[in-house]
């Protein structure tokens, strides 16, 4: 038990400093200031030891809270790419507060640059590669306006796995047509809004999919992946950390295996 204990402390400072509050030097300068406070006094040595998780801590007047791991579901916009970096475009990162970027999250699982919906970004590896291994099969459910009368026929389709551009046969899908002649600025072009959930994560996939059939995606969003569900309240480039119930049901996450249920 005194092993347990002993394995939760850490020096002020660093903690500090993995929170993004500054460098250790400027820290360290911070509370010579007496700009730091642990559980409401203020203290004067940058190296005291303690418990991150119990202890409370002020710098510069403002509560720092400690997280090791983030897991962030964001309203990706369009317009955004899906990268922690780009010389070009902006990216999902530059939409995070900076206490929320110092922690280092990356998307699990892209979205194309004009693809919008649910988006999760986290530092945690293990639960990135959960669901986005191609053996794991984790459901991905979008919903799209395509151009043309999605039917039965395509239905069939992507049931029985469609043959994309590159000679790859994709798993069996499930498309429902929603409605059609959708209102989109399509011209007069019959639009039909799609619901479909592919297990498996191919460079443009849903396009690709719909081109094989003939058919032009127009609008395309993310609603769901694996156990996650779109908070339709997030505005778009708005997000909000995982609830208690989204992040168990992730770590419990059953993924499907092999090709089809």
């Amino acid at each position: 038990m005194e092993a347990d204990v002993m394995t939760k402390r850490m020096r002020l400072d660093k903690m500090l400093a993995n929170m993004g509050c500054g460098t250790r030097s400027e820290i360290k300068t911070a509370v010579r200031q007496g700009k730091v406070t642990v559980g409401g006094f203020t203290v004067q040595d940058s190296g005291l030891q303690i418990d991150p998780e119990a202890d409370e801590v002020e710098f510069d007047g403002q509560k720092v809270r400690f997280r090791e791991v983030v897991y962030l579901l964001m309203n990706k916009p369009q317009g955004v790419v899906s990268a922690t970096e780009d010389t070009r475009e902006r990216t999902v990162l530059d939409l995070l507060k900076p206490e929320d970027r110092v922690l280092q999250p990356f998307p699990a699982g892209r979205l194309d640059k004009d693809t919008v919906g649910l988006l999760l970004l986290t530092n945690d590896g293990r639960m990135a590669h959960e669901l986005l291994s191609p053996r794991k099969h984790v459901d991905k459910t979008y919903e799209a306006l395509v151009s043309g009368t999605v039917d039965e026929a395509d239905r069939q389709a992507f049931a029985a796995g469609v043959t994309l551009d590159d000679g790859y046969v994709t798993m069996p899908a499930e498309l429902t047509v929603l409605r059609t002649d959708a209102h989109f600025d399509a011209g007069t072009e019959p639009v039909s809004e799609i619901s479909l959930t592919i297990r498996e994560g191919k460079f443009h996939q849903v396009k690709r999919m719909f081109e094989a059939v003939g058919k032009k995606v127009l609008f395309l969003k993310r609603v769901a992946m694996g156990p996650l569900k779109l908070d339709e309240r997030l505005a778009p480039g708005s997000y909000r950390e995982l609830s208690a119930e989204e992040l168990e049901a992730l770590k419990s996450l059953k993924s499907h295996r092999g090709r089809g249920r």
